[in-house]
């Protein structure tokens, strides 16, 4: 056990190792704290997918950092990652979805991303199980990419620990020494660390923490499920990602067979508070019938998966916190110095961790990041509480138009 450090990072998860590595990587004295094994809970059960162009140039710089870190992870760490710069392709089935294809053009070209329409046959030449009914308009950018999902957090853990971090699983923060100034410690089974920064990067958990560190975290645990078939004939590591829009449905190759996942209009919530304390997210109940109605409703597009002799290799899912908004929740946790948030990944912060971990060290340690980080700040849900029937409602309808950047 440590007795103190400079910063204690609750949540090992991609998020929190980020964190820990990054801070680790600047000199700073670091304990990592979780409740489970090592990066066990959300971020293994994650598609692995990237997407770097966002709804606004902010966080569009954002998602690309992201990817240029995820390029070099192993160069940086020493640490393996599978990294598979595949490509994506994204499928409008309304005129307008189309649209918003075009504008999605529009800001990647202005961010110097290469994105461009192609044609129904190009798109099928690069992903030949693509069928040809049904589709609008299709746009192809080239550098997105996917990653093995366990990697990423594991191998940031193994980073920060070979740079003087201290890695302590089995060891939930069961809460916090809060003085004057603010943080103070972490309390834990085996004792208090002394720290005066403590990072919520509990995933799942991290209302709960945030809730003992005496703040308030406007997230929903979402229930996210997807499956790995078998392998299939003639699937391989070179197609690319394919999203359609209307559907909120994801498929790339895995393993040589393929991955569908998607966004249901009804999500479990869970309220893991309400749940035993052994509760771990290999716990979480499943639904395969979620994920067969999310193929059938892309049945045109990907008839493969109505064929009968595709088996289920693996199904898994996690739960990923979700907000109002469907953006990340980073920054100082409002009311409470010293304690700072990395939480509402909204199906999508396992690719992001690499550059949010980077500009949360920066944050902590120098006071400001070097991108900008306003749009997806604590700041903008300080003083605008919600009951919880309606933080849930929008964090539900959040979740159901995930690629939809302007949302109903």
């Amino acid at each position: 056990m440590i007795a103190s450090a400079d910063a204690v990072v609750v949540g090992s998860g991609a998020f929190g190792a980020s964190a820990a590595y990054h801070l680790a990587r600047r000199g700073a004295r670091v304990a990592l704290l979780e409740r489970g094994h090592l990066a066990s809970q959300t971020s293994p059960r994650a598609a692995g997918l990237t997407s770097q162009i966002r709804a606004t140039p902010s966080l569009t710089k954002l998602a690309r950092r992201a990817v240029v870190k995820l390029a070099a992870f192993t160069d940086e760490t020493s640490q393996p990652l599978r990294f598979t710069q595949s490509g994506a392709l994204k499928i409008a089935r309304t005129d307008r979805d189309g649209e918003q294809l075009g504008r999605e053009i529009a800001r990647g070209r202005a961010a110097g991303i290469e994105i461009d329409w192609v044609t129904i046959a190009e798109a099928r030449r690069r992903l030949p199980i693509l069928g040809e009914r049904g589709i609008v308009a299709i746009t192809w950018s080239p550098t997105d990419c996917n990653v093995e999902p366990s990697e990423l957090p594991l191998g940031y853990c193994r980073a920060a620990e070979k740079l003087g971090a201290v890695l302590l699983p089995h060891t939930p923060a069961i809460g916090f020494e809060i003085g004057p100034g603010g943080v103070e410690g972490v309390r834990t089974p085996h004792g208090t660390i002394a720290t005066r920064v403590v990072v919520d990067a509990a995933g799942a958990w991290s209302r709960i923490v945030a809730g003992r560190l005496g703040g308030a975290l406007p997230v929903v645990p979402t229930r996210h499920q997807l499956l790995i078939t078998e392998p299939i004939a003639g699937v391989g590591p070179e197609f690319p990602i394919a999203r359609v829009i209307d559907a909120n449905v994801y498929v790339r190759h895995e393993r040589g067979g393929l991955m569908l996942g998607g966004y249901e209009p009804d999500p479990m919530q869970v309220d893991v508070g309400a749940l035993p304390e052994s509760f771990e997210t290999a716990d979480l109940p499943l639904d395969i019938e979620v994920l067969r109605r999310l193929a059938g409703s892309v049945s045109e597009q990907f008839p493969i998966f109505q064929d009968p002799a595709i088996r289920i290799a693996e199904h898994r899912g996690g739960l990923p916190t979700l907000t109002t908004d469907d953006r990340y929740l980073v920054g100082p946790l409002p009311g409470v110095p010293g304690a700072w948030v990395m939480s509402g990944c909204c199906v999508g912060g396992l690719s992001a961790s690499p550059a949010l971990g980077e500009a949360m060290a920066e944050w902590i340690l120098d006071g400001a990041p070097a991108l900008d980080l306003s749009e997806i700040s604590t700041a903008r849900f300080a003083g605008r509480e919600l009951d919880e029937a309606e933080l849930r409602e929008r964090c539900r309808r959040a979740y159901a138009t995930h690629y939809r950047s302007d949302p109903d």
